[in-house]
């Protein structure tokens, strides 16, 4: 695989990926669309079929890795660093690029949630609050955009994302990966999105299950410089444990795995 092969792949399949993940959470979240309050389970089993379709769009191209958190276990496992780069670039790109694509595809119904009184408040209600504080809150469409948790504690937080992040790549190391060993397999796209939906439906209720630094990282900062009427903050303060939790639960994955599979 080329390096340019590389980046575009990332790119298109984690777009894709981001796309229909954050497309779920957008259907079930905002007010005036058809499948609100639709539910965890939809989520779930959303973002699993998301990782389906972006997986086997992107695999010929670049061997779908998708999340940094599996590029770094890759890296670790074979020792080959060179590509590491090229792959996170992508990632982020087209991370950033399918929340854009959420938003124009519900353009509509974020402009109505975020106008809706029951939703936001009344007149002024946005200015109750300092900037400052607006701006470290959560605002309320954020969740569509990136991950949060239900009860805000950083080391529990930050070991759900390490928990969940061990069991998805140590299942892409041991069942996911093509003959090569490079990226994920036509067999191994369909067992790891059902690992997602486990994760979610199993470990998702804590923290919404990152388990991506890309997918919460490049829809966060979409978030943030998106022109939606009383979006609220983007929750900067929260941002690194959907970063550093999966990074290094990918690379304790990658040890496992050269310890007991190797």
């Amino acid at each position: 695989m080329s390096s340019s092969d590389i980046f575009i792949g990332e790119t298109i399949g984690t777009a894709i990926l981001i796309l229909l993940g954050g497309g779920v959470c957008a259907a079930v979240t905002l007010k005036a669309s058809k499948a609100r309050n639709a539910g965890w389970l939809a989520i779930a089993f959303g973002w699993g079929f998301a990782v389906l379709t972006a997986v086997y769009t992107s695999a010929p191209l670049s061997g779908a890795h998708l999340n940094p958190a599996v590029t770094l276990a890759i890296a670790i496992k074979d020792g080959e660093w060179g590509d590491v780069p090229t792959y996170w670039a992508g990632q982020l790109l087209g991370a950033m690029i399918g929340a854009a694509l959420v938003w124009v595809a519900y353009y509509g119904q974020f402009h109505a949630h975020l106008t809706d009184r029951e939703i936001v408040g009344g007149p002024g209600a946005q200015d109750v609050k300092s900037v400052e504080a607006r701006e470290a809150a959560a605002g309320p469409v954020l969740g569509i955009f990136s991950t949060g948790p239900e009860i805000r504690m950083a080391a529990q937080n930050l070991a759900t994302e390490i928990i969940g992040t061990v069991v998805l790549v140590l299942a892409v190391l041991t069942q996911g990966l093509n003959g090569e060993g490079k990226g994920l397999g036509t067999l191994g796209a369909l067992i790891t999105a059902l690992v997602v939906v486990s994760i979610g439906l199993s470990l998702g209720g804590p923290t919404g299950y990152a388990i991506n630094p890309a997918r919460d990282l490049g829809p966060r900062i979409v978030h943030a410089l998106l022109p939606l009427p009383n979006k609220g903050g983007s929750d900067w303060g929260y941002a690194w444990i959907p970063v550093v939790g999966p990074l290094i639960g990918g690379a304790v994955a990658a040890g496992i795995y050269n310890v007991a599979f190797a």
